[in-house]
């Protein structure tokens, strides 16, 4: 493997056109997509990840296992040929790769009976192509874990175009378009995959053995609500070319469920908002909305610690996690730092409104009445801090709380009694209706978790609803159409959720 004379193919594979390497594998009489079979009884197929974990610590320096006959499967990595008689390939599978020596002395037939044909057959396999080796098992010389060809290795499927792994793929547009070859290139990235699917298994397991039921609800609506977000817009032929719109938030359905007697539920699922895309925002995205009724408050902050903590434990073994902040420094010498965000219990609690008094004491009395919005445009402006577009209250307020609130929320944070004006499906959580029954969950700066008990008066969720369409008429674009439908269904009484 570590010969002098051995040739490093991966470091100067001068591939041939599509057309050239097709022709050249018939040549050699072998087939370049032929259907996948399974390998000879006698050869097992192992993933790669199992035979290092059998024989990494078992096998000496130089063994072999001639009776331990196996296959893998996988991504050729690299290849180097020592000479025309012996080739060594990495084959990788699933992040792990492990080495395939291929000698003639052990892998003859075929057509391969001579050093010529042998190199010619074996040459023509290069880097990328998926392959299939079988022989047995053992350590070279120097200790590394190896399966010794002793059958000519199948070829399942070849690459035709060279994959980047030297020069790398830094480009971050060619790399969202071009995922795949991304995922080749960048194997870390299949690392956030693997981690998003923990996550919603456990999120899953937690809610189900809290007998919370999983649903599905319209993603295609006539009606869109439940958020203030813009939405996608699409026509339906089969309903006389109505208009659609995709939804932007399944609350209102999960709700509607609630009050038809399911008193647990939850969704995760796809919520597409026509917005701009940011480090916090993207078009299309996932999220978990359960609702339960009968609860308090209390027992949703209960709840979401638990979640969160469980699922941090979980995945990362232990309630402490490192994350990557935001670069600090100059334009010309940023420097990237990590923090340790820990979950261990109790998350800090942050009263919003008290905490803006603090912060800005020239702030009005009433943070809820429309008068308030000179006030709030000022110290906005004395800051230096932009004003949203168009400054309807729940805007400024909104920007007041991401300018001196958000960014002390690096640890799991929670923010109470928000101004009860920027929630509109809230419970009041006094009887001045000066502050919502809800809460917002920060980590590491970032929105995790919206939550609060749900309005439900439909008398009170009406007038916000009226409320909210003249913040549309005053020009913000994303305040959803008043849902009628809705409030006739709070009629037949959603349960304390």
């Amino acid at each position: 493997m570590n010969s002098a004379n051995a040739t490093a193919v991966a470091a100067s594979d001068r591939r041939p056109t599509r057309d050239q390497r097709i022709q050249t594998l018939k040549a050699l009489g072998i087939q370049a997509y032929p259907r996948y079979t399974a390998p000879p009884a006698e050869f097992p197929l192992m993933d790669i990840h199992h035979v290092h974990e059998q024989w990494d610590s078992t096998l000496e320096d130089g063994a072999k296992l001639e009776d331990e006959q196996l296959s893998v499967q996988g991504r050729i990595h690299s290849k180097r040929e020592a000479s025309k008689r012996l080739f060594f390939i990495d084959l990788e599978q699933n992040g792990q790769t492990v080495q395939i020596a291929v000698s003639l002395q052990r892998n003859s037939g075929g057509g391969m009976e001579d050093a010529e044909s042998f190199a010619k057959h074996y040459r023509a396999l290069l880097v990328g192509d998926i392959v299939r080796a079988s022989g047995f098992v053992g350590k070279t010389n120097t200790g590394e874990t190896s399966v010794f060809v002793t059958r000519p290795m199948e070829l399942l499927t070849p690459c035709l175009r060279i994959i980047p792994s030297r020069s790398g793929l830094v480009d971050i547009e060619k790399r969202f378009r071009t995922r795949h070859l991304d995922m080749l290139v960048n194997p870390h990235v299949k690392h956030a995959l693997v981690v998003r699917a923990k996550v919603l298994s456990f999120i899953r397991g937690f809610l189900s053995s809290r007998q919370f039921v999983e649903v599905e609800t319209p993603i295609l609506s006539p009606t869109v609500g439940g958020a203030s977000a813009r939405p996608f817009t699409t026509r339906s032929v089969a309903f006389g070319d109505t208009e659609l719109f995709m939804r932007v938030a399944p609350e209102l359905f999960l709700k509607q469920l609630v009050i038809g007697g399911m008193d647990r539920v939850y969704e995760i699922g796809k919520q597409f908002r026509n917005e701009g895309i940011d480090a916090d925002h993207n078009p299309e995205f996932t999220t978990c909305e359960f609702y339960q009724a009968y609860a308090t408050l209390d027992d949703l902050l209960q709840t979401t610690e638990e979640m969160l903590r469980g699922l941090v434990q979980t995945i990362a073994g232990s309630f402490k996690i490192r994350v990557e902040s935001p670069p600090s420094g100059s334009s010309h010498q940023q420097q990237q730092h990590h923090d340790v965000i820990d979950f261990a219990p109790p998350f800090r609690r942050i009263n919003v409104t008290e905490l803006l008094r603090q912060r800005a004491p020239d702030l009005p009395a009433d943070l809820n009445d429309p008068s308030a919005i000179p006030a709030i445009k000022a110290v906005l402006i004395a800051q230096r801090i932009p004003l949203p577009s168009p400054a309807t209250l729940p805007r400024l307020l909104d920007r007041l709380i991401s300018h001196y609130i958000e960014p002390e929320c690096t640890q799991p944070t929670f923010l109470v009694s928000h101004p009860s004006i920027m929630s509109p499906l809230s419970k009041p959580a006094d009887s001045q209706n000066t502050t919502s029954a809800r809460f917002e969950l920060f980590v590491n700066r970032v929105e995790l978790v919206n939550a609060y008990e749900e309005l439900n008066d439909p008398f009170t969720q009406r007038k916000n609803f009226s409320l909210q369409a003249g913040e549309k008429d005053a020009g913000d674009d994303e305040i959803p159409a008043p849902d009628s439908a809705f409030c006739d269904a709070l009629e037949y009484a959603l349960p304390p959720t």
